[in-house]
């Protein structure tokens, strides 16, 4: 049941235009991860990957309804800057459960994008907390809103009633829960600097963003994928994903074509790295307002 935070008679103030325009990158980060293609084992503009429930037309049904909330979660933010950062999460739930539960209106009850609500929301959350909101900025405040999240929903009070307590009473996989609190580390000192990096090098924006999401699926102990294929699809995807960027990745010679294999054996499998995707769209906002001393 969705509790509303208490009603107030004074309208917020309209957002800055910093506000509007991270909010907006927030919904193109999730359009530029669907449509990037091809991706292993993901709905993209080629087909449906390991999916058999969803298209790419949920995708940005999706994303559209989404995009609607993400400003609020900016003004929530804003709205509770003064509070410490404990106990912004409890104030942030109702929304981000409304903004998730209007993502299965539209695409009829099919879960495109339940993770990114939970990271785009913090972040957007965090960005209207914050005076001078880095990549590093927003994802200490991230560390901090999720702070003992890990230990309250998946150690302590944990019944085994979500895909994520399961796996982490089976293989101690954290998920989304952990990244959050850990400030996303696999983004801001991983992919985020690659990405960055590879920009700065003249390569192509869609092979930079497709070997960021090799590396993350090398890397990320990803629960969409150990929920479909256990720990030995998990480890089979990480050390397939590692040989593919030995081999030079989506730029190299044949990348698009063994990139294309790694989707047809993926989907084969039946695995589909949907954190690795989520991973994906916060690498790409965080790098909209990277300082320009990352850019040179």
């Amino acid at each position: 049941m969705l509790h509303s935070l208490p009603a107030s008679s004074v309208s917020p103030p309209p957002l800055s235009a910093a506000e509007r325009r991270f909010a907006l990158y927030a919904y193109r980060a999730l359009l530029t991860e669907v449509n990037l293609t091809p991706k292993p084992g993901l709905v993209d503009r080629d087909n449906n990957g390991a999916h058999q429930d969803m298209h790419i037309g949920h995708f940005y049904r999706s994303a559209r309804a989404i995009g609607v909330w993400l400003p609020r979660f900016i003004r929530q933010g804003r709205q509770d800057a003064a509070l410490p950062a404990d106990r912004v999460l409890a104030r942030l739930r109702p929304l981000g459960l409304a903004c998730e539960n209007h993502m299965f209106h539209v695409t009829g009850g099919v879960n495109t994008h339940k993770g990114s609500v939970f990271a785009l929301g913090l972040l957007c959350c965090a960005f209207g907390r914050l005076s001078s909101p880095t990549p590093a900025a927003l994802c200490a405040e991230v560390a901090a809103i999720c702070q003992g999240l890990t230990v309250r929903e998946l150690q302590r009070n944990n019944a085994g009633q979500s895909a994520g307590q399961r796996l982490y009473r089976r293989f101690g996989l954290s998920g989304a829960r952990g990244e959050a609190e850990a400030g996303f580390p696999l983004v801001l000192h991983g992919a985020l600097p690659r990405y960055l990096r590879r920009l700065r090098q003249g390569d192509n924006a869609q092979s930079a963003l497709q070997d960021c999401l090799l590396w993350l699926m090398a890397h990320n102990g990803d629960t969409n994928v150990a929920a479909r294929g256990g720990m030995a699809g998990l480890r089979w995807l990480q050390q397939r994903a590692a040989q593919l960027l030995a081999q030079g990745g989506a730029g190299g010679r044949d990348g698009i074509a063994r990139l294309r294999q790694f989707d047809a054996e993926c989907t084969a499998r039946h695995l589909s790295p949907g954190g690795c995707a989520d991973l994906l769209i916060v690498t790409w906002l965080l790098a909209q307002i990277s300082p320009p001393a990352l850019q040179e």
